[in-house]
Parts: structure tokens; C-alpha cells; sequence
């Protein structure tokens, strides 16, 4: 009864875009054209992302392109939407790791492609398309960390705010330095950087095009946690086992809380909760509820 009820309760669009992976936030009713983006971004080659999912649930996503300090080239832009789709349907999935090859997160976009795309309907689009790519990898029912090593540069530092939290390499450095380049953030990372750390401190970091070490970020609270190593491989262990104490327990579980957590974030008071009973009905009753209550029962005998 209960769960035909919740098949037949009425949400909002908004609430539909949250819970609904695959959605994005353009479309061509707002004169967004995507095939015709795709088309332009397909003649700025180089690079790959790489995308390796593990039995334990957890993906690695790797922006590689080390002789460009790991810039986004047009064909890495397009990958990485194929990537989010693909992390879309991994129903086991329960968390990511998004680094850089070679101890680098990301300098941002390769400046060949910002050159030749250089009017300002190339930038909208470009704009758009990015958004689009980076608020799906942001909803994904997935645990995302950042794994910043290096320098996480312009678009690079924004790409690291998708991720629901961020972890730093000592002499690593974070800066968003689009001012210099006479543009503001355009994938999203000034709204997303605003609610990480405040409006007053997102000023700054972004108006200063402020250099931020290990310590200044973690003191501004843009990190979680700063780890011991530097070492390629050993720093990606220590994220694994940083991201382990959020992901033990059943996807289904993981995936819901997830969700949950992003209605809340995006939606008003409302339709967060309609969503959290939405989410709920998925659960309740299901493999996971009903093995945690019998197991909870025999530690009460």
C-alpha cells in the first residue's frame, strides 16, 4: 500500500531533477544545442579520461593529459560525459576518486581550444556544456572525493567543488584564476565554491585569485583533510581508506543517503522531504532493512 502510494505522489520538476540521473540543466529550449558542442570540441584532441571501477564499489577517474599539466582538451570534455553516463548506470557504485595523472590535478582547459573557441557564443556553449557535465557527476548517487595533487588550476579548481568533498597533498595549491584570465568561473565553481566556504570567503579566494597551499585551504575549510603522503600511488591508498569509513554498508543504502543529501542541498524544505519519504520507500522493507533488523534482534537475545 505504502509503496503504491509513493509511486503515485505527485513532484515538482525540481524535485524529478534530483532524483532523475541524466537530467541536465540545458536543453535546447534554452538554445543550448549539445550535438552541435560536441561537434566543435571533437577538433581539440589529446588526452583521456580514464574511468577504473573496482569490487568494491569504488571508481577512479583520472584526468590524463600529464603534458598539459592534465588540461581539459575538447575530446577529454566529451569523455568525461561519456564517464558520468556510464557512472550513472553502475548500480554497484558507491564512491569515486577523481585525480590527475602524474601528481597534477588539472590546470583547467587546454588553451588551444579557449583560443579557437574565442566568441562569446562559443564561450556560453562551452559554458553550458560543462555545467551540464559536472552537476551530473555532482548528483551522482555516488561518495566523490577530489584527490588534489599538484596544482588544481581555473577550471581545475572547479571541477574539484562537483565533488562532495576534497583531499590535498602537502605542496599541493588550489587557485582559481580566472580574473587573470579576464573571465569569471564558468563551470559552475563560484555558486558551488560559495557553498563550500560562504559568500565573504568565496570574495576573496576568487576576487584575490588566491594562492591556496594545503593549509590555507584546509583552514578555510575547502579541504577535508591533508594527507601524509605525496606519492602518487600511496596518496590514492589514503583516499580509498578516507572514502571506506563513508561507504560501508549495501549500495542500495549508500546510494539512497546520497540522494537524500542532495535533495536537501538543492531543493526547498518540501520537496527535500518529499524526496527523503521518496527515497525511503525504496528501502524500507527491502534486503538491506530487513537483514540490519534481524540482525540487530540477535544482539538483543
Amino acid at each position: 500500500m505504502a509503496r503504491s502510494l509513493l509511486k503515485t505522489s505527485s513532484m515538482s520538476m525540481r524535485t524529478k531533477s534530483v532524483q532523475q540521473m541524466g537530467l541536465s540543466l540545458y536543453n535546447t529550449s534554452h538554445g543550448f544545442n549539445e550535438e552541435e558542442v560536441k561537434k566543435k570540441l571533437q577538433q581539440f584532441p589529446g588526452g583521456s579520461i580514464d574511468l577504473q571501477k573496482e569490487d568494491n564499489g569504488i571508481g577512479i577517474l583520472t584526468l590524463n593529459n600529464p603534458s598539459k599539466m592534465n588540461a581539459f582538451s575538447g575530446v577529454m570534455m566529451l569523455q568525461l560525459l561519456e564517464k558520468v553516463i556510464e557512472l550513472e548506470n553502475w548500480t554497484e557504485g558507491k564512491g569515486l576518486i577523481v585525480h590527475g595523472a602524474n601528481n597534477t590535478f588539472s590546470s583547467g582547459s587546454d588553451l588551444n581550444a579557449v583560443k579557437a573557441l574565442a566568441t562569446p557564443e562559443d564561450g556560453i556553449a562551452l559554458c553550458m556544456f560543462m555545467q551540464n557535465t559536472l552537476t551530473r557527476l555532482m548528483r551522482l548517487p555516488l561518495i566523490s572525493i577530489a584527490l588534489i595533487q599538484g596544482w588544481a588550476l581555473g577550471g581545475g579548481a572547479e571541477f574539484t567543488t562537483a565533488c562532495d568533498f576534497r583531499l590535498m597533498t602537502r605542496g599541493s595549491e588550489i587557485r582559481f584564476v580566472h580574473k587573470e584570465m579576464g573571465i569569471v568561473p564558468s563551470w559552475g565553481g563560484a555558486t558551488r565554491l560559495v557553498e563550500i566556504i560562504g559568500s565573504r570567503q568565496a570574495l576573496k579566494v576568487l576576487t584575490g585569485a588566491l594562492k591556496l597551499d594545503s593549509e590555507k585551504a584546509l583552514n578555510l575549510g575547502i579541504v577535508e583533510e591533508v594527507l601524509q603522503s605525496s606519492d602518487e600511488t600511496k596518496c590514492l591508498e589514503e583516499a580509498k581508506e578516507w572514502l571506506k569509513q563513508f561507504i560501508n554498508g549495501p549500495p542500495e543504502v549508500i546510494r539512497a543517503l546520497k540522494k537524500s543529501v542532495t535533495a536537501g542541498k538543492e531543493l526547498c524544505l518540501e520537496e527535500a522531504v518529499h524526496t527523503e519519504r521518496d527515497v525511503l520507500g525504496t528501502l524500507w522493507g527491502g534486503p538491506a532493512n530487513v537483514e540490519a533488523i534481524a540482525r540487530r534482534g540477535k544482539y538483543c537475545k
